[in-house]
């Protein structure tokens, strides 16, 4: 068996990008540190919006290839070596958003078997054997069904995981504290005010937002800012980064603050402190 570093953070998402957005400075972080980070990607998100309108003749498998050379250069940008699909290369395919037709493609992420799925992520599990799990909550962060399927699969995983002898000590979900996204927008909306916001409607678009006493790990990624953005940047067709501001767009052409902290709720495991300041804290490492 392959002699993996002592610290191993594992994190499932649903598509590419979804990894730069809510855990890239942590990502980079833990990587530069000599953790073993690993990313299992779900969907190659083929019906995902195309921002840029030189890109938007992309669609479904050319779509998904161009997705796919994005998140290898985000990863990069992040240090991240080890990242793959879930069950390999074409397994799933993106499900759109909820209520859509693509809903009920056959061969969409969100008609899974969830057990088959996570027997997919459970042999990862066994590879890596990561102390660590970040994935989303039952929600998906904002409901979208790939996101609440990567949810339900990778929780899925942890428990097979742990029958077959390979326990995860710590799970947590991603999430961000109510008062540092509505602070972040009001710094956007005091330094850019010609830029769209929508309040109070934006801070409940940003996936993962909760009340402030949700947050039991706070990871400072400040260090890692220009890695984060580096990734976001990656993902250009999804992805609108603005130079030299901390912020992005999406494709609901609302700007959204950088974060370079970033958050999480401990939901399996023993919490190591009160916030924790590190995911593998408490367990020795």
């Amino acid at each position: 068996m392959t002699e993996l570093p002592g610290r191993r953070l594992l994190l499932v998402h649903a598509h590419p990008d979804d990894e730069s957005i809510n855990n890239g400075a942590t990502m980079a972080k833990y990587a530069a540190e000599g953790a073993h980070v690993t990313l299992v990607t779900c969907t190659l998100g083929e019906h995902g919006e195309v921002i840029p309108p030189e890109l938007r003749h992309l669609s479904g498998s050319v779509l998904a290839e161009e997705r796919e050379r994005e998140l290898s250069a985000a990863m990069k940008a992040l240090g991240v070596a080890h990242h793959g699909l879930l069950g390999g290369r074409g397994r799933y395919e993106d499900s759109g958003m909820m209520g859509t037709p693509d809903n009920d493609d056959p061969a969409c992420f969100w008609q899974a078997d969830v057990d088959e799925a996570a027997g997919h992520l459970v042999e990862v599990i066994r590879e890596v054997r990561p102390q660590v799990l970040v994935t989303y909550d039952p929600d998906g962060g904002y409901g979208h069904p790939d996101h609440i399927q990567a949810h339900r699969v990778a929780m899925r995983a942890a428990e097979l995981a742990a029958d077959a002898g390979h326990p995860i000590a710590k799970v947590y979900w991603n999430r961000v504290p109510r008062t540092v996204v509505e602070e972040g927008f009001a710094r956007l909306r005091d330094a850019l005010p010609e830029l769209p916001f929508a309040a109070p409607a934006a801070v409940d678009d940003v996936p993962g937002v909760v009340d402030d006493g949700r947050i039991t790990a706070v990871i400072d990624g400040t260090a890692y800012a220009a890695a984060k953005t580096a990734a976001l940047r990656a993902h250009a067709t999804q992805i609108e980064v603005a130079p030299d501001q901390p912020y992005f767009v999406l494709s609901n052409e609302l700007a959204q603050p950088v974060f370079t902290t970033e958050y999480y709720e401990l939901v399996h495991g023993v919490p190591g402190g009160a916030p924790e300041t590190d995911l593998f804290e408490g367990l020795g490492l």
